[in-house]
Protein backbone atom coordinates (compact mmCIF):
# COMPACT_ATOMS: atom_id res chain seq x y z
CA UNK A 1 0.00 0.00 0.00
CA UNK A 2 3.04 2.25 0.09
CA UNK A 3 2.70 3.09 -3.62
CA UNK A 4 -0.98 3.99 -3.14
CA UNK A 5 -0.09 6.25 -0.24
CA UNK A 6 2.62 7.90 -2.34
CA UNK A 7 0.24 8.38 -5.27
CA UNK A 8 -2.57 9.94 -3.20
CA UNK A 9 -0.37 11.71 -0.66
CA UNK A 10 -2.78 10.38 1.98
CA UNK A 11 -2.53 7.89 4.84
CA UNK A 12 -3.71 4.47 3.62
CA UNK A 13 -4.92 1.65 5.87
CA UNK A 14 -6.15 -1.83 4.91
CA UNK A 15 -8.01 -4.40 6.99
CA UNK A 16 -6.75 -7.36 4.96
CA UNK A 17 -5.06 -8.08 1.63
CA UNK A 18 -5.44 -11.54 0.10
CA UNK A 19 -4.72 -13.43 -3.11
CA UNK A 20 -7.68 -15.64 -4.06
CA UNK A 21 -7.68 -18.33 -6.77
CA UNK A 22 -7.29 -18.39 -9.67
CA UNK A 23 -5.63 -14.97 -9.62
CA UNK A 24 -7.64 -12.32 -7.82
CA UNK A 25 -6.54 -9.64 -5.39
CA UNK A 26 -8.97 -8.94 -2.55
CA UNK A 27 -8.83 -5.91 -0.27
CA UNK A 28 -11.08 -5.45 2.74
CA UNK A 29 -11.73 -2.26 4.71
CA UNK A 30 -9.63 0.06 2.56
CA UNK A 31 -9.37 3.62 3.90
CA UNK A 32 -7.56 6.44 2.11
CA UNK A 33 -7.74 9.20 4.69
CA UNK A 34 -10.22 11.95 3.74
CA UNK A 35 -10.48 10.70 0.15
CA UNK A 36 -11.97 7.22 -0.22
CA UNK A 37 -12.87 4.01 1.55
CA UNK A 38 -14.50 0.70 0.69
CA UNK A 39 -15.71 -2.39 2.51
CA UNK A 40 -14.43 -4.70 -0.21
CA UNK A 41 -12.50 -4.44 -3.47
CA UNK A 42 -11.50 -7.27 -5.78
CA UNK A 43 -9.24 -6.95 -8.79
CA UNK A 44 -8.84 -9.73 -11.35
CA UNK A 45 -5.86 -9.04 -13.64
CA UNK A 46 -5.61 -10.44 -17.17
CA UNK A 47 -2.58 -12.64 -17.69
CA UNK A 48 -2.94 -12.39 -21.48
CA UNK A 49 -3.01 -8.63 -21.25
CA UNK A 50 0.26 -8.59 -19.34
CA UNK A 51 1.84 -10.91 -21.89
CA UNK A 52 0.85 -8.44 -24.61
CA UNK A 53 2.48 -5.60 -22.67
CA UNK A 54 -0.72 -3.99 -21.38
CA UNK A 55 -1.94 -3.39 -17.87
CA UNK A 56 -5.20 -5.28 -18.23
CA UNK A 57 -7.88 -6.08 -15.67
CA UNK A 58 -10.67 -8.53 -16.37
CA UNK A 59 -12.87 -7.28 -13.56
CA UNK A 60 -12.92 -4.74 -10.74
CA UNK A 61 -15.60 -5.02 -8.06
CA UNK A 62 -16.15 -2.50 -5.26
CA UNK A 63 -18.71 -2.95 -2.48
CA UNK A 64 -19.82 0.07 -0.46
CA UNK A 65 -17.10 2.38 -1.75
CA UNK A 66 -17.26 5.99 -0.58
CA UNK A 67 -15.43 8.81 -2.34
CA UNK A 68 -15.15 12.42 -1.21
CA UNK A 69 -14.33 15.12 -3.73
CA UNK A 70 -13.81 18.75 -2.76
CA UNK A 71 -13.77 21.58 -5.27
CA UNK A 72 -11.80 24.66 -4.22
CA UNK A 73 -11.55 28.10 -5.83
CA UNK A 74 -8.39 28.28 -7.95
CA UNK A 75 -5.50 30.19 -6.46
CA UNK A 76 -4.10 33.03 -8.59
CA UNK A 77 -0.88 31.15 -9.30
CA UNK A 78 -2.78 27.94 -10.13
CA UNK A 79 -5.23 29.57 -12.52
CA UNK A 80 -2.45 30.33 -15.00
CA UNK A 81 -0.88 26.90 -14.84
CA UNK A 82 -4.22 25.12 -15.08
CA UNK A 83 -4.61 26.16 -18.71
CA UNK A 84 -1.71 23.98 -19.74
CA UNK A 85 -3.15 20.55 -20.37
CA UNK A 86 0.12 19.13 -21.72
CA UNK A 87 2.01 19.89 -18.52
CA UNK A 88 -0.60 18.01 -16.52
CA UNK A 89 -0.59 15.10 -18.93
CA UNK A 90 3.15 14.56 -18.41
CA UNK A 91 2.51 13.83 -14.75
CA UNK A 92 0.09 10.98 -15.55
CA UNK A 93 1.66 7.60 -14.75
CA UNK A 94 2.42 5.60 -17.91
CA UNK A 95 0.57 2.60 -16.46
CA UNK A 96 -2.70 4.57 -16.68
CA UNK A 97 -2.14 5.36 -20.35
CA UNK A 98 -1.98 1.65 -21.18
CA UNK A 99 -4.80 0.46 -18.96
CA UNK A 100 -7.57 -1.92 -20.06
CA UNK A 101 -10.52 -2.66 -17.78
CA UNK A 102 -12.99 -5.16 -19.20
CA UNK A 103 -15.63 -4.74 -16.49
CA UNK A 104 -16.22 -2.52 -13.46
CA UNK A 105 -18.98 -3.19 -10.92
CA UNK A 106 -19.80 -0.83 -8.05
CA UNK A 107 -22.57 -1.68 -5.59
CA UNK A 108 -24.06 0.54 -2.90
CA UNK A 109 -21.51 3.30 -3.49
CA UNK A 110 -21.49 6.83 -2.13
CA UNK A 111 -20.05 10.08 -3.48
CA UNK A 112 -19.71 13.21 -1.36
CA UNK A 113 -19.22 16.33 -3.49
CA UNK A 114 -18.23 19.43 -1.52
CA UNK A 115 -18.16 22.66 -3.55
CA UNK A 116 -16.07 25.25 -1.71
CA UNK A 117 -16.47 27.76 -4.53
CA UNK A 118 -20.06 28.54 -3.49
CA UNK A 119 -20.80 30.79 -0.51
CA UNK A 120 -18.73 31.15 2.62
CA UNK A 121 -19.13 27.55 3.81
CA UNK A 122 -19.65 25.81 0.48
CA UNK A 123 -22.36 23.29 -0.34
CA UNK A 124 -22.36 19.50 -0.02
CA UNK A 125 -24.22 17.20 -2.40
CA UNK A 126 -24.28 13.48 -1.62
CA UNK A 127 -25.04 10.66 -4.03
CA UNK A 128 -25.83 7.38 -2.29
CA UNK A 129 -26.99 3.84 -3.14
CA UNK A 130 -24.91 4.07 -6.31
CA UNK A 131 -24.95 1.03 -8.58
CA UNK A 132 -22.60 1.36 -11.52
CA UNK A 133 -21.40 -0.93 -14.30
CA UNK A 134 -18.87 -0.20 -17.03
CA UNK A 135 -17.69 -2.48 -19.82
CA UNK A 136 -14.61 -2.19 -22.05
CA UNK A 137 -12.62 0.81 -20.87
CA UNK A 138 -9.49 1.21 -23.00
CA UNK A 139 -7.21 4.02 -21.88
CA UNK A 140 -4.92 3.98 -24.88
CA UNK A 141 -5.41 4.80 -28.60
CA UNK A 142 -7.93 2.24 -29.81
CA UNK A 143 -11.47 2.67 -31.08
CA UNK A 144 -13.63 0.74 -28.62
CA UNK A 145 -17.21 1.26 -27.46
CA UNK A 146 -17.45 1.60 -23.68
CA UNK A 147 -20.89 1.01 -22.18
CA UNK A 148 -21.92 2.37 -18.79
CA UNK A 149 -24.96 2.48 -16.55
CA UNK A 150 -25.36 4.37 -13.27
CA UNK A 151 -28.24 4.67 -10.82
CA UNK A 152 -28.36 6.35 -7.45
CA UNK A 153 -30.25 8.53 -4.98
CA UNK A 154 -29.70 12.06 -3.68
CA UNK A 155 -30.72 12.80 -0.07
CA UNK A 156 -31.28 16.56 -0.10
CA UNK A 157 -32.51 17.42 3.39
CA UNK A 158 -33.78 15.47 6.39
CA UNK A 159 -37.46 14.73 6.08
CA UNK A 160 -37.52 15.65 2.38
CA UNK A 161 -38.08 13.30 -0.55
CA UNK A 162 -34.85 11.95 -2.01
CA UNK A 163 -33.86 12.66 -5.57
CA UNK A 164 -33.12 9.96 -8.13
CA UNK A 165 -30.35 9.96 -10.72
CA UNK A 166 -29.69 7.71 -13.72
CA UNK A 167 -26.98 8.04 -16.34
CA UNK A 168 -26.48 5.47 -19.08
CA UNK A 169 -25.13 5.17 -22.59
CA UNK A 170 -21.90 4.56 -24.45
CA UNK A 171 -18.73 6.42 -25.34
CA UNK A 172 -15.65 6.01 -27.48
CA UNK A 173 -12.67 7.54 -25.70
CA UNK A 174 -10.42 7.31 -28.76
CA UNK A 175 -12.83 9.01 -31.18
CA UNK A 176 -14.28 11.16 -28.38
CA UNK A 177 -17.84 10.21 -29.30
CA UNK A 178 -20.66 9.74 -26.83
CA UNK A 179 -24.39 9.09 -26.66
CA UNK A 180 -26.08 9.04 -23.28
CA UNK A 181 -29.15 10.06 -21.30
CA UNK A 182 -28.96 11.78 -17.92
CA UNK A 183 -32.04 12.03 -15.69
CA UNK A 184 -32.34 13.66 -12.29
CA UNK A 185 -35.76 13.55 -10.66
CA UNK A 186 -37.09 15.34 -7.58
CA UNK A 187 -34.40 18.01 -7.45
CA UNK A 188 -34.62 20.23 -4.35
CA UNK A 189 -34.38 23.72 -5.81
CA UNK A 190 -34.23 25.32 -2.35
CA UNK A 191 -31.20 23.23 -1.33
CA UNK A 192 -29.34 24.33 -4.47
CA UNK A 193 -30.23 27.99 -3.91
CA UNK A 194 -26.60 29.06 -3.16
CA UNK A 195 -25.77 28.39 -6.82
CA UNK A 196 -28.18 31.03 -8.14
CA UNK A 197 -28.58 33.36 -5.15
CA UNK A 198 -26.66 36.11 -6.93
CA UNK A 199 -29.44 36.59 -9.48
CA UNK A 200 -32.52 35.51 -7.55
CA UNK A 201 -33.76 36.35 -4.04
CA UNK A 202 -35.76 33.31 -2.99
CA UNK A 203 -36.58 34.79 0.41
CA UNK A 204 -38.19 37.91 -1.01
CA UNK A 205 -39.96 35.82 -3.62
CA UNK A 206 -41.44 33.81 -0.70
CA UNK A 207 -40.49 30.46 -2.24
CA UNK A 208 -40.52 27.78 0.45
CA UNK A 209 -40.25 24.68 -1.71
CA UNK A 210 -39.37 24.04 -5.33
CA UNK A 211 -39.08 20.60 -6.91
CA UNK A 212 -37.72 20.04 -10.40
CA UNK A 213 -37.00 17.26 -12.89
CA UNK A 214 -34.09 17.37 -15.32
CA UNK A 215 -33.37 15.34 -18.44
CA UNK A 216 -30.52 15.66 -20.90
CA UNK A 217 -30.04 13.77 -24.18
CA UNK A 218 -26.30 13.90 -24.77
CA UNK A 219 -24.61 13.36 -28.13
CA UNK A 220 -21.00 14.02 -29.00
CA UNK A 221 -18.90 13.52 -32.11
CA UNK A 222 -15.19 14.22 -32.39
CA UNK A 223 -15.10 15.90 -28.94
CA UNK A 224 -17.97 18.28 -29.80
CA UNK A 225 -20.76 17.59 -27.34
CA UNK A 226 -24.37 18.82 -27.49
CA UNK A 227 -26.72 18.22 -24.57
CA UNK A 228 -30.42 18.79 -25.25
CA UNK A 229 -31.81 19.63 -21.83
CA UNK A 230 -35.29 19.87 -20.36
CA UNK A 231 -35.92 21.35 -16.92
CA UNK A 232 -39.43 21.22 -15.48
CA UNK A 233 -40.70 22.79 -12.28
CA UNK A 234 -43.08 20.15 -10.96
CA UNK A 235 -43.99 21.62 -7.58
CA UNK A 236 -43.63 25.02 -5.95
CA UNK A 237 -44.82 26.15 -2.52
CA UNK A 238 -44.94 29.83 -1.55
CA UNK A 239 -44.67 30.99 2.06
CA UNK A 240 -48.02 32.25 3.34
CA UNK A 241 -48.32 36.00 3.81
CA UNK A 242 -50.19 37.50 6.74
CA UNK A 243 -53.02 39.98 6.17
CA UNK A 244 -50.77 42.80 7.37
CA UNK A 245 -47.98 42.03 4.88
CA UNK A 246 -48.03 43.55 1.42
CA UNK A 247 -46.85 41.72 -1.68
CA UNK A 248 -43.14 42.33 -2.17
CA UNK A 249 -41.82 43.46 -5.56
CA UNK A 250 -39.70 40.32 -5.86
CA UNK A 251 -42.76 38.18 -5.21
CA UNK A 252 -44.69 39.96 -7.96
CA UNK A 253 -41.82 39.48 -10.43
CA UNK A 254 -41.52 35.76 -9.55
CA UNK A 255 -45.24 35.31 -10.09
CA UNK A 256 -45.01 37.19 -13.39
CA UNK A 257 -42.23 34.98 -14.70
CA UNK A 258 -44.05 31.80 -13.68
CA UNK A 259 -47.23 33.02 -15.37
CA UNK A 260 -45.33 33.76 -18.57
CA UNK A 261 -43.89 30.23 -18.62
CA UNK A 262 -47.29 28.68 -17.98
CA UNK A 263 -48.76 30.73 -20.82
CA UNK A 264 -46.03 29.58 -23.21
CA UNK A 265 -46.15 25.88 -22.25
CA UNK A 266 -49.84 25.05 -21.88
CA UNK A 267 -49.83 25.48 -18.13
CA UNK A 268 -46.49 23.76 -17.50
CA UNK A 269 -43.34 25.49 -16.26
CA UNK A 270 -40.80 23.98 -18.66
CA UNK A 271 -37.46 25.19 -19.94
CA UNK A 272 -35.81 23.52 -22.96
CA UNK A 273 -32.26 24.52 -23.82
CA UNK A 274 -29.09 23.18 -25.44
CA UNK A 275 -25.57 23.13 -24.04
CA UNK A 276 -22.60 22.97 -26.40
CA UNK A 277 -19.31 21.99 -24.82
CA UNK A 278 -16.34 19.62 -25.17
CA UNK A 279 -16.35 15.97 -24.19
CA UNK A 280 -12.88 16.08 -22.67
CA UNK A 281 -13.62 19.31 -20.77
CA UNK A 282 -17.39 19.51 -20.19
CA UNK A 283 -18.65 22.79 -18.74
CA UNK A 284 -22.09 23.44 -17.31
CA UNK A 285 -23.34 25.87 -14.69
CA UNK A 286 -26.50 27.53 -13.45
CA UNK A 287 -25.64 30.46 -15.72
CA UNK A 288 -26.75 28.20 -18.60
CA UNK A 289 -30.23 28.06 -17.09
CA UNK A 290 -30.32 31.82 -16.48
CA UNK A 291 -29.36 32.50 -20.09
CA UNK A 292 -31.99 30.02 -21.31
CA UNK A 293 -34.71 31.81 -19.32
CA UNK A 294 -33.68 35.17 -20.79
CA UNK A 295 -33.50 33.71 -24.30
CA UNK A 296 -36.92 32.08 -24.00
CA UNK A 297 -38.64 35.32 -23.02
CA UNK A 298 -36.71 37.28 -25.65
CA UNK A 299 -37.72 34.86 -28.42
CA UNK A 300 -41.33 34.83 -27.26
CA UNK A 301 -41.41 38.62 -27.42
CA UNK A 302 -39.67 38.79 -30.79
CA UNK A 303 -41.88 36.15 -32.40
CA UNK A 304 -45.08 37.73 -31.17
CA UNK A 305 -45.95 34.83 -28.87
CA UNK A 306 -46.34 37.33 -26.05
CA UNK A 307 -48.76 39.98 -27.24
CA UNK A 308 -50.51 42.84 -25.56
CA UNK A 309 -53.63 40.69 -25.22
CA UNK A 310 -51.60 37.84 -23.68
CA UNK A 311 -50.12 40.13 -21.07
CA UNK A 312 -53.43 41.79 -20.25
CA UNK A 313 -54.99 38.35 -19.78
CA UNK A 314 -52.48 37.49 -17.05
CA UNK A 315 -53.58 37.99 -13.43
CA UNK A 316 -53.38 41.42 -11.85
CA UNK A 317 -50.18 40.45 -10.03
CA UNK A 318 -48.43 40.09 -13.40
CA UNK A 319 -49.49 43.57 -14.46
CA UNK A 320 -48.35 44.97 -11.13
CA UNK A 321 -44.99 43.25 -11.50
CA UNK A 322 -44.28 44.36 -15.05
CA UNK A 323 -46.09 47.63 -15.63
CA UNK A 324 -44.96 49.53 -12.54
CA UNK A 325 -41.88 50.59 -14.46
CA UNK A 326 -38.15 50.03 -14.64
CA UNK A 327 -37.52 50.83 -11.00
CA UNK A 328 -39.68 47.99 -9.71
CA UNK A 329 -38.27 45.47 -12.14
CA UNK A 330 -34.66 46.45 -11.68
CA UNK A 331 -34.96 46.03 -7.93
CA UNK A 332 -37.07 42.89 -8.05
CA UNK A 333 -36.36 39.21 -8.04
CA UNK A 334 -33.46 39.15 -10.46
CA UNK A 335 -31.05 41.35 -8.57
CA UNK A 336 -31.76 44.66 -10.22
CA UNK A 337 -29.43 44.53 -13.16
CA UNK A 338 -30.40 41.08 -14.36
CA UNK A 339 -30.97 40.74 -18.06
CA UNK A 340 -34.20 38.89 -17.40
CA UNK A 341 -35.64 41.90 -15.65
CA UNK A 342 -34.65 44.01 -18.63
CA UNK A 343 -36.33 41.56 -21.00
CA UNK A 344 -39.57 41.78 -19.05
CA UNK A 345 -39.38 45.55 -19.22
CA UNK A 346 -38.75 45.42 -22.97
CA UNK A 347 -41.68 43.04 -23.41
CA UNK A 348 -44.07 45.50 -21.84
CA UNK A 349 -42.63 48.57 -23.57
CA UNK A 350 -42.38 47.13 -27.07
CA UNK A 351 -45.78 45.48 -26.90
CA UNK A 352 -47.47 48.82 -26.36
CA UNK A 353 -45.41 50.50 -29.09
CA UNK A 354 -47.02 48.22 -31.69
Amino acid sequence: MASLSELTQKKVTVGSFNLAPPFKLEIKNLDIEGLAKADYISVAPSVIGFILGRTALNEVIALKPELTYERFPPKPDQAIGASSGSAQAKKTPSVVKNLIIKRVIIKNGRLNFVDRTIGSEGIKITFKDIDFTLNNAYLFPRSVITNFDLKGRIPWQDGQEEGKISFSGWLNLFKQDIKAVLKIEDIDGVYLYPYYSSWMDMGKARIEKAKLNFKSDIEGVDNNLVAKCRLELTDIVRKPRSAEESEDKAERIASAVLDIFRALNQGKIVLNFNIRTKMDRPEFGFANIKMAVEDKISKARGSGVISAQDIISFPAKLMQGIFKGATDISKGLFDGASALGKELQKTAEETFRR
